[in-house]
């Protein structure tokens, strides 16, 4: 719809605004559709971030079709910083991007409205390997994480920002010891291991 587009948009350039600053550079917002296919929904979509564009001059935009999107996170990921898109797109991209990372496994997800959010792995619920303590914890803590930042900006609690922050840096040094890869990364590592030693990082 109409409104829920403009919704989402709002929020792409609102994410990118914060990263520009936080990063101290000019963010980017890529807006991903198909509306030379899908002429009215995502002409909807399209029309409704083209609108929210002109409020965000500081925010460089682009447009770029869901099939050529596809071909550039393989080729030259590092041109992307916000992907705004529909939620069919997205479940497709998402997981794309993902696994280029490195797994599934490394991605926080989260569900996030005006006044709602639900943190969720990126995965889903991996019911093929549960109970065998070899799944990667990652993606649950990460989203853990992203949740804490909305509720923290949402209810302006500095502590649950920090929060945040220190799970994502702790995510980062424990990733750079092999010995915390679990299978998906190449490694051995159990999930209560590399749990154990985020813990003692954190």
């Amino acid at each position: 719809t109409k409104e829920a587009s403009l919704k989402i948009a709002e929020t792409a350039f609102e994410i990118a605004q914060s990263r520009s600053i936080n990063k101290n550079r000019i963010s980017k917002v890529h807006v991903i559709h198909k509306a030379n296919v899908m002429k009215i929904t995502d002409g909807i979509f399209l029309d409704a971030c083209r609108n929210i564009s002109l409020k965000y001059k500081n925010i460089n935009y682009e447009e770029m079709l869901v099939d050529a999107c596809a071909a550039h996170l393989v080729r030259k990921p590092e041109q992307f910083d916000v992907i705004v898109t529909t939620n069919m797109f997205g479940d497709i991209l998402s997981d794309l991007a993902t696994e280029l990372s490195g797994s599934l496994g490394l991605a926080g997800s989260l569900n996030a409205g005006k006044k709602y959010a639900m943190a969720q792995a990126q995965h889903g619920a991996a019911p093929d390997i549960a109970g065998k303590n070899i799944a990667n914890p990652i993606s649950l803590i990460l989203s853990a994480a992203m949740l804490l930042d909305w509720l923290g900006k949402n209810r302006k609690i500095d502590k649950l920002i920090s929060a945040s922050n220190l799970i994502n840096n702790s995510v980062l040094e424990l990733l750079k010891h092999k010995e915390n890869f679990t299978r998906d990364l190449g490694g051995n590592a159990s999930t209560s291991k590399i749990t154990e030693n985020l813990i003692k990082i954190l």
